[in-house]
């Protein structure tokens, strides 16, 4: 099934302001709340759904790909990437402020942090890496598998509850002001607002119960992807002890191929042939992505000229089409002749047919450019 426009899920338009956004996301997240729609799958799906959008359309990287390239940009259309796998833990770290106040972001509606416990999840922090890719990788889609190494919760550490909050994650304070007494509340120093402690624990791990650990991580690239693309996978980051996994995000750098160019979804590549190749025509063959195809030099052949091999070039990111290679001629003039050569040749210089007459049909390297590009 075809995932919805993220501007249509929150009823917006492309021009929308953050703030719009955030009204428009408080709006449906508030309808479809599963504290006020309890045991209704298709409320906490539409809940589940607008998170994913808010959480895309918020930050301006992950906007600036998804309207160049809709889902496949912000890998919302599968491999695992994005935000199509939030679960209800990663909706309430990542948003639980956006109504304001500190616990839950539905505090000031449902009271008492939503029917969850007043004290919001923590999310481990997020790893980065560098991923090459060849040309051949990038046109078709690739699955790497890469070595992470990852704070994880070690199995072994046994934890409590933290003395200080109590299991809240949070402490009060009381202060005396000129209009009485005031109440604040923050995160408590002693857990860090996880509401537990660590009670014992085994050789390596550290005064938070995490240890680090390598990892053999499966990584879906999809094809069409562009340098300094930055992709990302959720809760495959760094654990943390009451909480939820950071995410790692993965950015894409393309590695040059020796002879084809790439430019957007075309690939190009600059063909040599002889002035007897040019003038008379031959069939040569010329590396593709794909490997080696035979295409025909048609006599007469002129520089500069552009053949295109369709579907050739590199699949869109979005899914939709094919790039294609554009052929450019080159006809090679040598530098060095021998006597016999430029009697040959010198035989031929007046010859009417060698005398440049370009007509309608032969278009300048500007109108060709207009025309491929």
């Amino acid at each position: 099934m075809a995932k919805r426009d993220y501007y249509e899920i929150l009823g917006v338009d492309k021009s929308a302001s953050k703030e719009e956004l955030k009204k428009a996301y408080r709006k449906i997240a508030i309808k479809f709340h599963p504290d006020k729609n309890p045991d209704d799958k298709e409320a906490e799906e539409k809940f589940k759904e607008a998170a994913e959008a808010y959480e895309i359309l918020s930050n301006d990287e992950k906007r600036q790909r998804y309207d160049q390239f809709g889902h496949q940009g912000v890998g919302g259309a599968g491999g695992g990437f994005g935000g199509g796998s939030m679960n209800m833990d990663d909706i309430f770290s990542q948003f639980g402020d956006i109504f304001g106040g500190g616990g839950s972001p539905f505090d000031s509606f449902f009271g008492g942090g939503g029917g969850r416990g007043g004290r919001r999840t923590r999310k481990g922090t997020n790893l980065r890496i560098k991923l090459k890719l060849d040309l051949s990788e990038i046109a078709h889609g690739v699955e790497k598998k890469i070595k992470v190494n990852r704070l994880i919760v070690d199995p072994e550490t046994t934890f409590k509850t933290c003395p200080s909050c109590n299991g809240t994650g949070q402490v009060r304070k009381v202060m005396n002001t000129m209009l009485g007494q005031m109440m604040s509340t923050s995160t408590c120093p002693t857990c860090g607002g996880s509401g537990q402690v660590v009670e014992s624990k085994g050789v390596g791990v550290d005064s938070s119960g995490l240890k680090r650990q390598e990892e053999v991580i499966s990584i879906k690239i999809p094809a069409g992807v562009t340098d300094g693309m930055q992709l990302s996978m959720s809760g495959k980051g760094n654990e943390v002890a009451g909480g939820i996994a950071g995410d790692l995000l993965i950015l894409v750098e393309e590695v040059e191929h020796d002879i084809l160019k790439r430019d957007g979804n075309n690939v190009i590549y600059d063909l040599y042939i002889n002035f007897i190749d040019a003038a008379l025509g031959t069939s040569i063959e010329v590396p593709t992505i794909d490997g080696k195809v035979k295409i025909k030099i048609e006599s007469g052949t002129q520089s500069g000229k552009i053949l295109r091999l369709r579907g050739k070039g590199i699949k869109s990111v979005e899914g939709y089409g094919q790039g294609d290679q554009l052929v450019h001629v080159n006809v090679w003039t040598p530098k060095k002749l021998s006597s016999d050569e430029k009697d040959a040749l010198e035989a031929l210089r007046n010859s009417p047919n060698f005398q440049p007459d370009p007509g309608k049909a032969d278009k300048s390297f500007f109108e060709r450019m207009k025309e491929f590009f």
